[in-house]
């Protein structure tokens, strides 16, 4: 079976169409601004639509609807290129984002920030000690995530020889619990921030190290992938309310800040867990990112009051 995974297929059409590297990489840059900006200014609009009780639901809303529209984009933009072409597709979502601006414009409430963004406000904001120690248990859950994730493919396929086919069921079953962790996190967010805290990185956790002591059934395999799934679906929430609650006053600068440390995460994992893969073997990712995140969510679970709402 020839099979090629959609997304990695469109993206080598666009880089072919693009006339160099420079508008290919420009095309990239503004693609990963107009994200980073997005997710930076979620945070503080979340915190400033609800009361605080119901900030953690807020942001599950948000996220929730990434999750399933992340889930959703890539087997319909796939049959949509099939019919229409890539550019086709491309216009589309064009189109609905055009439609979403408008939505939000007309709908959404205007607010003036608390403070004025300038570089100043943003280093005052990162001196704050709890600000520090909540950012470094961030990047090591998320780096743990990802350092696992970004391998998940060869390890899964090394531990249970699974193939193509079940590898795709296996992702759909991760996404599902994903979205379903990103259901049930805001409600915890609000009520026991701290236990929201240590809960999801423990299960991404358990999920990583389980695929690799269990995942050679095809069961162990599915219910590591599923806890796994479950476990990260409820970090950007967590994180989030964190960020909000810690410093309410700089909300838009520590909105920034934390998809940043998201972003460096993800880099370093990416780069840690090729390095395991090159010296040690296709499971280590797994194992040491299973120990970095729970080690995260311990650092992030102590950094937090009982009484932090």
């Amino acid at each position: 079976m020839n099979w090629k995974d959609p997304y990695t297929e469109l993206t080598r059409q666009v880089e072919q169409t693009a006339p160099n590297l420079v508008v290919l990489l420009a095309a990239r840059l503004l693609m990963g601004v107009s994200l980073g900006g997005f997710w930076a200014v979620a945070i503080a609009m979340s915190a400033r639509l609800v009361p605080s009780d119901y900030l953690g639901r807020a942001v599950t809303v948000i996220n929730a609807g990434v999750s399933v529209a992340t889930i959703a984009a890539v087997p319909l933009g796939t049959w949509l290129g099939s019919l229409w072409g890539w550019r086709g597709v491309f216009l589309l979502a064009a189109g609905a984002a055009l439609v979403a601006l408008l939505v939000q414009a007309v709908t959404l409430p205007r607010f003036v920030p608390d403070t004025a963004g300038s570089l100043r406000v943003l280093v005052v904001t990162l001196r704050s000690r709890s600000v520090r120690f909540g950012l470094g248990a961030i990047l090591v859950v998320v780096a743990g995530h990802f350092t696992g994730f970004t391998y998940i493919r060869p390890a899964a396929e090394s531990v249970s020889g699974i193939d193509v086919a079940g590898l795709a069921v296996l992702l759909f079953a991760y996404g599902i619990a994903n979205v379903a962790g990103t259901a049930v996190s805001g409600v915890l967010a609000d009520r026991v921030l701290r236990g929201a805290a240590l809960l999801f990185p423990a299960m991404i956790s358990l999920g990583m190290v389980a695929m690799v002591v269990t995942g050679s059934t095809r069961v162990g395999l599915f219910v590591a992938a599923v806890l796994w799934g479950f476990g990260f679906g409820g970090v950007p929430t967590t994180a989030q309310t964190w960020a909000a609650r810690t410093d309410p006053q700089h909300l838009e600068q520590l909105g920034g800040v934390t998809v940043t440390v998201f972003q460096i995460a993800i880099a370093l994992a990416a780069v840690g867990g090729g390095l395991l893969v090159d010296h040690i073997g296709v499971t280590a990712p797994l194992v040491v990112g299973g120990i970095a995140a729970i080690v995260g969510g311990l650092l992030l679970a102590s950094a937090l009051r009982p009484a932090a709402r």
